[in-house]
């Protein structure tokens, strides 16, 4: 027989054991970050309850009067902070918001160009995900593994050749801004729609530290915000759509497209955070990419073989580690999470598709640990701290005990208002059961 008390308290327990490891522990995957006590009030609000279909003052449903009030101001934010002229934030992800532009943008049997998932694209982009299931033909840009970005020659001869209805740019894997400048005479030639899936990077967009696409020759750029932008789950379409019939199609893509309603909680923690973003957002980016090239420069000091040496390993908030020699992305994750280390594995440019499950890279992103206060000194720690479980193969059960000790003077959401708060704490407002 169930007992529903003890259910309930399973699932309580668990989320604050959760919390509580994860206070204790130093997050470095690049596609996570920590959201403003401001954001997280957001989420805890009635907004969550609702329905809103359609757009501002264009309801299906009533009692939206403050809802449209809200989703009028965030639109208005994401526009002033890209500088842009459109902005949607409907999108529960950001690969819902991919998935809309696929499905108004090109139809089944159509051809469009993107970046090797090994290379370092998003699964959205891939033949097996999003644009696969809208039945599109994928045609992939070739890769220079040197530079870990695609080759402009080489670019420009398959847009030309290829005519694709979208050239999308944008990568999981993004260390180094796309030259989309030196496409731009492939693009008017073809006149394909440039799409630019700036996920990873919106933060570092957004604070003017990393590269402008919308300036730059993409006509959309979708994006997560929960990332280097550090807000709620949830995804975003921006853009300076050609016409009246461009904007007409991102805005059926999304609804009703992809979604009935929106999630009005993170729509609300959106405005939240671009409002935060305009206030702090340069600084953070600046000190974000700061970390970022510290880690990997300690890391290569370390003994680590960091991708992209020659070129500064990277200007984002991502590095890359190839670790095949010294035992592996899959055994190496798995330690450095015993010892309270949160990363994720990752396939590099030369590894076939089934290495997937055991590839031969790590990914490391800074955003969360800079959001945490962290600078280049504690980058030198952390990369010490690496080199225990890695090279010299400490026990990570011993070193966890570093990590704790460590982490304890990390524990307060920066770059927001309610600067210092705690982002760990466990709110209990059902009271003990």
């Amino acid at each position: 027989m169930i007992r529903v008390k003890d259910e309930i308290k399973f699932v309580r327990d668990n989320v604050k054991e959760h919390t509580t490891w994860f206070e204790e522990s130093i997050p470095l995957i690049a596609s996570e970050n920590i959201i403003s006590p401001l954001v997280r009030e957001m989420l805890a609000t009635d907004f969550h309850n609702r329905y809103a279909e359609g757009v501002p003052w264009k309801r299906y449903y009533q009692g939206n009067l403050y809802v449209d009030k809200v989703e009028e101001r965030a639109n208005e934010l994401g526009k002033k902070l890209f500088d842009c002229a459109y902005c949607d934030t409907r999108p529960t992800s950001g690969t819902a918001a991919n998935i809309a532009m696929f499905f108004k943008f090109a139809k089944p049997g159509q051809t469009y160009t993107s970046c090797n998932v090994a290379d370092g694209a998003h699964i959205s982009s891939a033949k097996f995900g999003a644009a696969g299931v809208r039945g599109l033909e994928e045609v992939t840009y070739p890769f220079n593994v040197d530079e870990m970005n695609i080759d402009i020659d080489g670019t420009i001869k398959v847009i030309k050749e290829a005519k694709p209805k979208i050239a999308l740019f944008g990568m999981s894997v993004f260390l180094f801004p796309t030259p989309l400048k030196e496409l731009q005479e492939a693009f008017d030639e073809t006149e394909c729609t440039v799409w630019y899936d700036g996920a990873h990077v919106l933060g570092l967009i957004a604070g003017g530290e990393f590269q402008d696409p919308l300036k730059e020759g993409a006509h959309i750029l979708t994006g997560s915000t929960h990332k280097t932008l550090p807000g709620p789950q949830g995804g975003v379409v921006l853009g300076n759509p050609r016409d009246k019939k461009m904007e007409d199609k991102m805005n059926y893509g999304v609804f009703p497209g992809v979604l009935s309603n929106h999630h009005l909680h993170h729509m609300a923690g959106k405005a939240i955070a671009f409002a935060e973003a305009m206030e702090f957002g340069k600084d953070y980016a600046k000190d974000i990419i700061k970390n970022a090239q510290a880690l990997a420069q300690a890391l290569h000091e370390a003994g680590f073989k960091v991708l992209a040496e020659e070129h500064g390993f990277t200007k984002s908030h991502a590095l890359v580690m190839d670790v095949s020699e010294i035992g592996g992305g899959t055994p190496l994750v798995e330690a450095l999470e015993e010892a309270n280390i949160i990363t994720n594995k990752n396939l590099l440019p030369w590894d076939p598709a089934n290495k997937a499950l055991n590839p031969s890279g790590i990914r490391l992103g800074a955003q969360e640990c800079t959001r945490l206060g962290m600078g280049t000194q504690e980058m030198v720690e952390i990369a010490d701290i690496f080199k225990e479980i890695c090279i010299d193969k400490k026990d990570p059960k011993v070193v966890r005990e570093r990590v704790r000790s460590f982490k304890k003077e990390f524990t307060k959401v920066h770059y927001c208002y309610n600067d210092g708060a705690n982002p760990y704490e466990y709110i209990d407002i059902a009271g003990n059961i």
